[in-house]
């Protein structure tokens, strides 16, 4: 496992890892008063709890959306069709799913990058990904998924 990751470029796993860091926040204020407290006074409620998980977790599946789209790109003919309408799915999961309160819009949202992962699959088995891509998601999607569990549970 460690030889896979070694194989993803240094700035793809800091930014991808990075990129974590909300939601990992927003699991700490969860369990955390006092952290919780600090990020009210510093910047607000929107920045706590499920709350950033779930804004920033809507961001980051429409944004990985844009990502299989460059990976369409990269195919032709049916697959290139086939690819540009798979990458549209998770923005419009994160727009019509997300919502209802913070357990459904959290459930809805791991499900959603459960299903990015599938996706990511496809797009990588088809050679529009780089090698290094599915260890670096799995890691994300790993990390995500526990960050987003304590607004479900």
């Amino acid at each position: 496992m460690l030889d896979r990751v070694r194989e993803i470029p240094k700035s793809a796993l800091i930014l991808g890892l990075a990129g974590l860091l909300p939601f990992i926040w927003g699991a700490i204020t969860i369990y955390s008063q006092g952290a919780a407290e600090w990020t009210m006074g510093l910047v607000g409620p929107r920045f706590i709890g499920p709350y950033v998980g779930l804004a920033y977790g809507t961001v980051i599946l429409s944004f990985m959306s844009g990502v299989l789209w460059g990976f369409a790109t990269k195919a032709e003919g049916g697959q290139a069709a086939t690819g540009y309408a798979l990458s549209v799915l998770p923005a419009l999961w994160a727009f019509f799913m997300i919502g209802g309160g913070p357990v459904s819009a959290g459930m809805n949202l791991i499900a959603g990058f459960v299903a990015l992962l599938v996706l990511d699959y496809a797009f990588w088995t088809w050679g529009l990904a780089p090698r290094w891509w599915m260890t670096l998601r799995t890691i994300l999607t790993v990390g995500v998924i526990l960050s987003l569990l304590p607004v479900v549970l």
